[in-house]
């Protein structure tokens, strides 16, 4: 124990020393240009947006200037401006804005690159399209694309507009999943960014409630007359030259219909998918060592489990561009196909037309395949038929919903799978969960409250004094304080104590027990270390995993 509190430790100091500073030429420029007027520069390392002014000053007026509203303070407007050399421009401003101006200096590249990214630019959307074009994508019946004559221009009707603004909007802010929910007096739209719904915009009055959607099923194709039944379509969405497809739920509730679209940017994703390995993941360098040992063997399956959303397909992605070679077939199942993956044959379920998991992978495995990977085991026959591929000589990556390495066994039981065979094709079981990082433009050190030490299962009197890691919340962040996320995980080799346990039905804590003495870090343990290594939060953490 006291050799683990001295890794933390130096780890912990390792922490606390500060970064070098990095000025890069614009920098140094206005840091210059400060010096020779006299005034206050400002590196603009940690800029806030006051969300009051920029609603108050024209956008256009930051953009013409090149300045950005501080705060107000003692009757005048702090700004922080480029170039306040310019005197004729600085006394237009004044008198624009009627009151006077305390002038600091600031980087030209980081003002334009915050008045880009803030939340201002979404009133420019709202007011004119003139800056992007969306086009409706739909397919012929023979599955080639064809560009409708439903485009978006600046003279269409608001609610087009507003939809098409969300949408633009749900692209640049990174988001996942689209919201549209209805209340009694208002519909909200929210976001989902790295796992977390944010509110996207002001509460939009109800009586626009049935026109959003409507415009909504009619880009997807739904029936707009039914309104007591949920509905499932799909549409896609031409944009600077890329193809987005978006999936669409609509749900009946007691307020009237809500609206789920799912966001699949697989071009813009493609671009990250070329370096994709399981270096970019998270995982710690244990894990990583034994995750490539396992996907490395001749035969058998690769079985990882978590909830919706926890990036499984991602590490299983990441595992096959890892083992992908010329000299072998690599075959993927999958509901949906999310990303294409260069020299892999990926193959998409459709139940309408009778291709289900389990009707594909008997396909499949006459394909003369080395390695496949099936998408999601949701069934008994999918199962047995997955257990046997890995039995006979295929190495198999496939995913389970489960809550952890142990829960795997008793899902695979309740499937009617022969255990022998299913603990006999078993290479190793990972469990995973994302965790979102501290944004590292942002990240600033603090100390926790003795009451949040002791609700996350740590010692106040060893921790309280201990510097730990949360982001402030900054422009790039749009003020979460977390950029991106990342894995972390638990992975059980089933090794030979291991299955003589399972076949002899032993209990989950058995096994437990047995795996940590061979070394496994549950996903506790692997969340923390990334706490202390100042990654992530404690208050993050808590949320994806239980304090044992």
């Amino acid at each position: 124990m006291s050799d683990e509190r001295h890794d933390i430790d130096e780890t912990l100091v390792l922490l606390d020393t500060p970064l070098a500073p990095r000025e890069n030429e614009d920098v140094v420029r206005a840091r210059e240009l400060a010096e020779k007027l006299g005034l206050e520069m400002d590196p603009l390392d940690e800029f806030h947006v006051d969300p009051e002014l920029f609603r108050v000053i024209p956008i256009e007026m930051m953009l013409r200037y090149e300045f950005l509203p501080v705060r107000e303070e003692n009757g005048a407007l702090v700004i922080i401006m480029a170039d306040p050399s310019d005197v004729s421009a600085l006394n237009e401003l004044e008198m624009a804005l009627g009151k006077p101006l305390d002038v600091r200096v600031g980087p030209a590249e980081r003002i334009s690159d915050i008045l880009e990214k803030s939340e201002s630019t979404q009133r420019v959307l709202d007011e004119a399209t003139e800056g992007f074009r969306l086009q409706l994508v739909q397919e012929a019946e023979d599955g080639e694309e064809i560009l409708s004559i439903d485009r978006i221009t600046a003279d269409s009707s608001p609610i087009i507009r507003l939809v098409d603004s969300v949408l633009f909007n749900a692209i640049q802010r990174r988001a996942s999943d689209i919201h549209i929910e209805t209340r009694t007096r208002e519909v909200i739209v929210r976001y989902r960014i790295d796992g977390v719904l944010y509110q996207a915009m002001e509460p939009i009055d109800k009586r626009h409630h049935s026109t959003i959607i409507s415009r909504i099923k009619v880009m997807s194709e739904l029936d707009i007359a039914e309104k007591r039944i949920p509905q499932d379509g799909r549409f896609k969405v031409r944009y600077s030259g890329r193809t987005i497809d978006f999936r669409v739920s609509i749900m009946p509730t007691v307020h009237g219909e809500d609206a789920v679209i799912r966001i699949l940017d697989k071009e813009a994703a493609n671009a990250d998918f070329k370096t994709l390995n399981l270096d970019i993941l998270g995982f710690d360098e244990d894990t990583k060592r034994n995750l490539r040992k396992f996907i490395h063997e001749p035969y058998g399956m690769i079985l990882v489990t978590g909830p919706t959303g926890s990036g499984k397909t991602t590490t299983l992605y990441a595992c096959l561009s890892e083992v992908a070679s010329s000299e072998d077939k690599i075959i993927t199942i999958e509901d949906p196909v999310e990303y294409q993956l260069q020299g892999i044959t990926q193959i998409p379920v459709n139940e309408k037309k009778g291709l289900t998991f389990a009707r594909g992978l008997r396909s499949i495995l006459r394909h003369d395949p080395d390695k496949v990977m099936v998408g999601e085991i949701r069934d008994e026959e999918t199962a047995q038929i997955a257990v046997q591929s890995a039995l006979t000589g295929h190495l198999v990556f496939t995913t389970v919903h489960a809550n952890n390495v142990v829960d795997v066994i008793g899902r695979f039981l309740n499937m009617n799978v022969d255990l022998y065979n299913f603990v006999s094709a078993l290479n190793c079981v990972l469990a995973q969960r994302l965790v979102r990082k501290i944004c590292e433009h942002c990240r600033r050190p603090v100390t926790l409250s003795p009451d949040l030490l002791e609700d996350s299962g740590l010692d106040p009197d060893r921790y309280g004094d201990s510097t730990f890691w949360e982001g402030a919340g900054c422009i790039e962040c749009n003020g979460t304080g977390y950029l991106g996320r990342m894995a972390i995980s638990e992975l059980m080799n089933v090794s030979d104590n291991i299955r003589e346990l399972i076949l002899d039905r032993r209990s989950a804590a058995e096994i437990k027990r047995a795996a940590k003495a061979e070394g496994m870090r549950f996903l506790r343990e692997s969340a923390l270390q990334k706490v202390f290594a100042g990654e992530t939060t404690l208050r993050e953490v808590n949320k994806v995993t239980f304090v044992e």
